[in-house]
């Protein structure tokens, strides 16, 4: 039942991940949750998140924000990234993800999705049949709803981290 939550692959942060080597594998969509993903919590996009949406692009990729918050949250967050963007995206729930597929132009298999949260963003793309990413928050939390999730995540990835490591032990042998 937990492991409907676990994610494909983890990173200690949205800007670590090799998307030359996701691109190599023949992805092409990136959608990416925004708040505590690439900024923290209601900031604007910060020259990192800039450099990194620009490096994307030139590598090849097409690239959404899919973000739970209203659209003039999201607008400001991308007023300098020029991207594709869901608003309202309503996550856990699959059609937001999905119509962040449609507006890319990519499909469910070359289409990677990053975010920090367990049970909305991570659950929601595997719901959606999308390779997951999930990411260390970039901030402190400040909603008591995702204080509060943070708490269960940890039993979550208490069991996910035991799981990867009992794996690369197998590998070993």
């Amino acid at each position: 039942m937990i492991h409907i939550f676990y994610p494909d692959e983890s990173a200690d942060s949205a800007y670590e991940i090799d998307y030359a080597d996701l691109y190599k594998k023949g992805y092409r969509g990136i959608l990416f949750d925004i708040d505590n993903t690439l900024v923290e919590h209601g900031k604007d996009a910060d020259d990192k998140a800039k450099k990194l949406i620009r490096e994307l692009v030139e590598l090849g990729f097409k690239v959404c924000f899919i973000s739970n918050n209203s659209e003039e949250r999201v607008k400001r967050f991308n007023k300098d990234l020029h991207q594709s963007y869901v608003f309202k995206a309503n996550k856990p729930a699959r059609t937001g993800y999905l119509k962040g597929v449609k507006v890319l132009g990519t499909n469910l298999k070359n289409t990677v999705f990053v975010g920090d949260q367990l049970f909305t963003d991570v659950y929601g793309a595997r719901r959606a049949g999308l390779k997951s990413y999930f990411v260390k928050p970039v901030g402190k939390d400040i909603e008591i709803q995702i204080i509060l999730k943070r708490y269960l995540e940890k039993v979550v990835l208490f069991f996910y981290k035991n799981l990867h490591k009992k794996r690369k032990y197998i590998h070993k042998k």
